[in-house]
């Protein structure tokens, strides 16, 4: 008779490998509501409608109209930028047999730490709203950025349940 799966709030169960082990998967990600692209098709619409409107009081020999349009422009596509690059921020942990890799993504730049399911400790703080702190072997990582502060110690207690009973 086969064990019954566990429930995990957070977490995924997923056959990975070749010999198809399970995997425990928590994807931990920014609520986007809008992508990178469609971010770029507005900010492209937006330049159009007000380089339109300047371009006609320009010609009706409004001149300072154009340079405020540009600036304009100029600081939405930056602060536009700022938030394209981080909307693909995310986490991703994985616990597969003896090991628990957390990957970082910020900005896109890639951190990755790998940990040996035995040695590794989780620890949050119970009602302060901190990230969640994976260390062993020297090494520490903050997990949960990406979650609602009052829902960090659910997600320890979640990932410390997997790491003793998967």
């Amino acid at each position: 008779m086969s064990q019954p799966k566990p429930a995990f709030r957070f977490a995924t169960l997923s056959a990975q490998g070749s010999h198809s082990h399970e995997a425990v998967q928590w994807l931990l990600k920014r609520h986007c509501s809008v992508t990178p692209a469609q971010l770029g098709w507005f900010y492209v619409s937006l330049c159009v409608v007000s380089l339109g409107v300047a371009g006609f009081f320009w010609l009706q020999g409004v001149a300072m109209v154009m340079p405020f349009a540009w600036l304009e422009l100029l600081a939405v596509g930056a602060a536009f930028l700022v938030y394209a690059r981080h909307a693909g921020d995310g986490e991703k942990i994985v616990l597969q047999g003896e090991q628990l890799v957390v990957e970082l993504e910020t900005a896109g730049r890639m951190q990755r730490a790998e940990f040996n399911r035995e040695w590794v400790r989780i620890e949050a703080k119970d009602g302060d709203g901190s990230l969640i702190e994976v260390s062993g072997q020297g090494r520490s990582v903050w997990v949960g950025r990406h979650v609602r502060p009052e829902l960090r110690p659910a997600l320890a207690r979640e990932i410390r349940w997997a790491l003793r009973a998967c």
